[in-house]
């Protein structure tokens, strides 16, 4: 390649004169062609940078569309566990738990522990934060909603364990001879006070039979009272475990004594007409984690479905008390 020479037209002369450019001109030609070629090269550079993918970057995407299938695809599963454990915990409560008389577990207690957002604040900086946090709180409370379920069916296989033993606790024949059930004479609620002749809520059950007629446990216990109490007259408290107890009252005799162990069936005490009483009966309580429940709802072991019905009849239809 030749050298390129230079020429200047001089008015003087008339002539072009050969120039011959400094070694600064010559530094300062090539410094700017130089970088001229350098912006040139830089722009070419970024322009495919930024249009056309380098391997590696490929390589980036690909895996990042992958885990994200896979983040997509757990959140699924998740979706599909959390169903799958929702039927179980229903399950649990209105089917297991019923049947073996154990409390339903809380909803509070089930989702305790899963509302502090803050706690996946470290995830808000990864590409496609939302369906991360999302993921991470649905494992955690898949975690915490599995510890909770495997808690209750380890209850729930000791009340399993415990269940013949607490049916054999459980109030559940009336506590006088009363086959034909001639002798319920008032039911548990709003009855009339054969005294004062006002409406007041009645907590047992009222029993007519003649003094002496014997009175019977009605599940397996320990006596917890047997005395006198104020308006019961001489009674007999039965604590039968698992928050049941029964109450006998206006007796004319004990035939037990307190922190005695009793049998369902046997003979506790003989029907009177002691305390407030307008004639011989038995008054009969069933009691219930503290509270006073229905008697008439506990007899299933000694009447049949057509003696129950007629019993909860009678018992609803009887309007005034005895005590």
């Amino acid at each position: 390649m030749r050298k390129k020479i230079y020429y200047i037209y001089n008015p003087t002369t008339l002539n072009y004169d050969r120039v011959y450019p400094s070694l600064w001109e010559r530094i300062f030609t090539v410094m700017r062609h130089l970088f001229m070629g350098i912006l040139i090269g830089v722009g070419i550079f970024a322009g495919l940078n930024y249009f056309i993918d380098s391997p590696q970057e490929k390589k980036m995407k690909k895996e990042q569309e992958e885990l994200l299938l896979q983040y997509n695809l757990m959140s699924k599963q998740l979706d599909e566990a959390l169903t799958v454990l929702s039927d179980i915990q229903q399950r649990d409560d209105n089917l297991y738990r019923v049947l073996l008389q154990g409390e339903p577990i809380p909803a509070t207690t089930r989702k305790a522990g899963l509302g502090a957002d803050n706690r996946y604040n470290h995830l808000s900086s990864l590409p496609d934060a939302d369906l991360v946090i999302s993921t991470a709180k649905k494992v955690d409370q898949l975690r915490r909603q599995l510890y909770i379920q495997a808690q209750s069916f380890d209850e729930i296989v000791e009340l399993g364990r415990t269940h013949e033993d607490r049916l054999k606790c459980i109030p559940a024949i009336q506590p006088v001879a009363n086959k034909d059930l001639k002798r319920t004479a008032s039911g548990y609620g709003w009855r009339t006070d054969p005294i004062y002749k006002t409406r007041r809520f009645h907590e047992g059950m009222d029993f007519t039979a003649p003094i002496g007629t014997p009175v019977y446990v009605t599940g397996d216990g320990t006596v917890e009272f047997a005395g006198w109490q104020k308006g019961y007259g001489n009674t007999v408290v039965i604590d039968h475990g698992y928050g049941y107890k029964t109450r006998y009252a206006h007796l004319s005799k004990i035939l037990t004594q307190r922190a005695r162990k009793v049998k369902r069936g046997e003979e506790i005490a003989l029907v009177g007409n002691t305390g407030k009483s307008t004639g011989p009966h038995l008054h009969y309580e069933v009691i219930y984690k503290g509270q006073h429940v229905n008697p008439v709802n506990y007899y299933y072991m000694d009447l049949s479905p057509e003696e129950y019905d007629n019993m909860i009849q009678l018992a609803e239809n009887q309007g005034q008390v005895m005590d």
